[in-house]
């Protein structure tokens, strides 16, 4: 009998980097139980250093592009994850989701410095969200 995948959403303020590495990490990580989408509350582009610390890992998103949460309103989610303050503090109240958690990770598209430090700390943001993932939602057995 097969299990019906566990659906998540991650929001950020413009859908540009955090949310979009997130979906396409959990996405890539766990195909088989998990369904991950992501937005914003703010509609803008995936940014291209985004795209480049993922291709670091063989995972390829560059066909994702920012969507606002509008369109998600009345869809039901296990996980409803917001990954950056400004969108947990501003984020709608879920009525169809679950489970709602907050993960605060820095903005890396207000790194500085050299093009390859700011995709060095795209790196370092990626690999935080990863880790966050692995532990709280692929060794998870909320449902």
């Amino acid at each position: 009998m097969a299990t019906e995948k566990k659906t998540v959403l991650f929001l950020c303020t413009h859908n540009s980097a955090r949310s979009q590495m997130a979906e396409g990490l959990l996405n890539n990580l766990a195909p088989e139980t998990f369904a991950a989408q992501s937005a914003g509350t703010e509609e803008t582009h995936v940014r291209p250093l985004a795209l480049a610390s993922m291709a670091e890992l063989g995972m390829d998103i560059s066909s994702h592009y920012s969507k606002t949460l509008d369109r998600f309103l009345d869809t039901e989610f296990d996980y409803v994850i917001t990954v950056c303050d400004n969108a947990n503090d501003s984020c709608p109240v879920f009525r169809k989701g679950r489970k709602r958690l907050h993960w605060s990770f820095p903005d890396p598209s207000k790194a500085t410095g050299t093009e390859e430090e700011q995709k060095a700390f795209y790196g370092v943001v990626r690999d935080q969200i990863r880790e966050r993932i692995e532990k709280e939602l692929l060794v998870s057995n909320d449902f």
